[in-house]
């Protein structure tokens, strides 16, 4: 069928929409324990889930998994709704639904942040949301943060918090042969190939080293100590820490 999409096995396209007058009466109906037509109120609004769960589509999270987390807010909302108030249904359920998409996220994030770090990030998406559906532009992190009173800072801290982490082996570009990686963008400039060879063959000449030289080394070149304080406290002379010194270095140098 063109135009299909499913949800959970749901065609969403044949969903049916209730009336005002329906869904009053059914919730009248659910009040006085009538669980057939709590089932026909659910299956009557889940078009209402369906249009708050697109507001969340595109931030890592599976479409399905977002359906159903609504639908738990969606009875929710139909259990507890006061019938003697003057407020339409869908204007108490939509709040409850968002709220357990929302709940849902925050609970299940692959990094765990703060409770008020991530709603702080929500409201964020909340603001740019409507910039963007307003002014039909993305707005800035300044005009994000004038808009929720917040700090640019705090503003972008919170969004970096509820980032979802990619995988070093995630690809960027493919043409033809292998795949170019995130990892293959990524350098440290510390830890090269070159460096881990030092490390290995500077390990592996310390290893040669008598005790006396390597504590003489540790003593001038870890503790900061001259010749003569190293001299001292080894209780050998000044010359023969100098003499001592210079061996060791040059034997590494040689096998480095």
């Amino acid at each position: 069928m063109q135009g299909k999409v499913e949800i959970c096995g749901i065609n969403t396209a044949k969903l049916k929409v209730l009336s005002s007058a329906e869904t009053q009466q059914l919730l009248l109906k659910c009040q006085q324990g009538d669980k057939k037509a709590r089932e026909e109120l659910i299956q009557g609004n889940l078009r209402l889930v369906l249009s708050v769960v697109q507001r969340f589509v595109g931030r890592g999270e599976s479409a399905d998994d977002l359906f159903q987390v609504g639908c738990v807010g969606l009875i929710k909302s139909i259990d507890h709704f006061d019938t003697t108030l003057n407020v339409r249904f869908s204007t108490y359920a939509v709040p409850m639904i968002i709220g357990e998409i929302r709940r849902y996220l925050r609970d299940n994030s692959a990094v765990r942040v703060s409770r008020s770090l991530r709603d702080s990030a929500y409201k964020a998406l909340t603001a740019r949301e409507k910039f963007t559906s307003e002014h039909q532009r993305e707005p800035t992190v300044e005009e994000i943060a004038h808009m929720l009173g917040m700090k640019r800072e705090e503003v972008v801290f919170a969004l970096d918090a509820i980032a979802d982490p990619i995988s070093l082996y995630d690809p960027i570009y493919q043409e033809g042969g292998d795949a170019i990686c995130v990892m293959d963008q990524m350098r440290d400039p510390k830890n090269t190939d070159d460096s881990w060879i030092e490390q290995i063959a500077m390990k592996q000449a310390m290893g040669d080293l008598t005790d006396r030289e390597k504590r003489i080394l540790a003593l001038r070149f870890y503790d900061g100590k001259t010749q003569i304080e190293v001299a001292k406290e080894i209780g050998i002379s000044q010359a023969q820490v100098s003499r001592l010194e210079k061996g060791v270095i040059e034997k590494i140098k040689r096998q480095l």
